[in-house]
């Protein structure tokens, strides 16, 4: 007799709906560098050292080109706020911040066509990088080597650095440029002509990248060992090793192709997986492999992306979570059972504190981070006990307590 056993993951939902985040303890501000007033965040990220269980450090960039560091320890609403540290490395808005896998750098991305290197420890600018002829939009450390990033940006094209090599000629090692332009297209541009924006960059440990566009939901993959640092003039036109063979944006009812707000990597039980934020309001996933769209996808109604590109997603460290912006709010999902096959997606569980609309999301290990245009930064952890007082004595703890609340949504694919 031959025993069949099915694998059925255990939901993780009833811990998504138990975090919790302090009107007191887990509220920060960003302080304005100029004035007494507060600045936008655009963008966060936490250390790498944060996803490894040690001191949680938040860095959160600003519309005003600085950059906060937050040290999110749980603390008791007695205890003094920690001291936070502030860099300046632009004077305008900065659209991304990533902690470099040593967290030794910080690499930020600005409307001014740089991206900067500085030291977090001593607020000192360590390396000016140039490439770009418009705004940079988002930058990707290699995973293990603190030397090598990528760029992308409003022009359409994909920087790659290596921090060892002198940048007196402000020149990357090489470049990727209309990166996300029709691989059929031949011939010269018209005047009308605008740039398909770089919106999102995974550098893999292979020295593959993996980039997605403003105009539609097609994944490229690129093979850096193969590329060489050729002049624009002599280069022929990069083609990548890998593309998505099927566009889900423009499936689920909608007339055309949407773009990628935000794309980030599984990892754990959701390992092989890439799940990417689209101008549908939906969250998609791929195959890292193949960049095939999965049948699974996550929505709510409380997702509005309303066409911005600052909105973010991250996977918790562990690979069970997907935390998104977008709204009044942010989000968590359940993505543990994301590669099984015929899994299904569950309802969203929503964290709503924050007055504005919540854009950056980032996981330190046993807590998210919210970014809202209200210019404030909330903490969100997992508590039952603080929960189920919430829950039990809603109008009590209403004033010292924001906690999760289960969508009405049953997301079925």
């Amino acid at each position: 007799m031959n025993t069949h056993w099915t694998f059925i993951p255990v939901s993780t939902r009833s811990i998504l709906q138990s975090f919790v985040s302090s009107h007191k303890s887990d509220l920060f501000r960003c302080d304005s560098v100029e004035n007494g007033f507060l600045s936008p965040p655009y963008a966060c990220s936490y250390s790498y050292s944060a996803k490894a269980g040690k001191t949680p450090y938040l860095a959160v960039s600003t519309e005003e080109g600085a950059v906060h560091i937050f040290n999110t320890l749980k603390r008791s609403e007695w205890d003094a706020e920690p001291i936070c540290a502030t860099l300046q490395p632009h004077e305008n808005g900065v659209y991304d911040v990533k902690w470099s896998p040593s967290d030794s750098r910080l690499a930020t991305c600005s409307a001014d066509r740089s991206t900067r290197i500085s030291c977090p420890h001593t607020s000192q600018l360590l390396h000016t990088l140039t490439g770009h002829t418009s705004s940079v939009k988002r930058a990707a450390w290699h995973p293990s080597n603190h030397s090598l990033l990528c760029s992308g940006g409003r022009d359409g094209a994909i920087c790659v650095w290596d921090l060892r090599i002198p940048q007196s000629n402000n020149s990357p090692v090489f470049n990727i440029f209309d990166a996300h332009e029709s691989l059929t297209f031949r011939g010269r541009r018209s005047k009308q002509y605008t740039p398909k924006t770089i919106t999102n960059l995974i550098f893999n440990e292979d020295m593959s990248l993996v980039s997605s566009g403003s105009l539609d939901g097609v994944l490229r993959c690129w093979d850096l060992r193969f590329l060489s640092g050729r002049s624009p003039a002599k280069l022929k036109r990069i083609t990548p090793s890998l593309c998505s063979p099927t566009d889900p944006t423009a499936l689920h009812g909608s007339r055309r192709p949407r773009g990628i707000l935000s794309l980030t990597a599984g990892t754990g039980p959701s390992s092989g997986l890439l799940f990417a934020l689209a101008a549908d309001s939906r969250i998609h996933t791929y195959a890292a492999s193949s960049l095939t769209s999965l049948p699974i996808n996550f929505t709510d109604p409380n997702i509005q992306v309303n066409g911005s590109f600052y909105i973010s997603s991250a996977v918790s460290p562990c690979g069970r979570w997907l935390a998104s912006g977008g709204g009044k709010s942010a989000l968590l999902f359940d993505i543990s059972a994301a590669a099984e096959p015929f899994s299904r997606a569950s309802p969203g569980v929503v964290l709503k504190a924050q007055l504005g609309e919540v854009y950056a999301v980032d996981w330190a290990d046993g807590m998210v981070a919210s970014c809202a245009d209200d210019r404030t930064v909330r903490i969100w952890r997992p508590d039952v006990d603080t929960y189920k007082s919430c829950l039990e004595n809603p109008d009590e703890y209403q004033w010292k307590w924001s906690w999760g609340v289960s969508s009405l949504l049953s997301t079925s694919i």
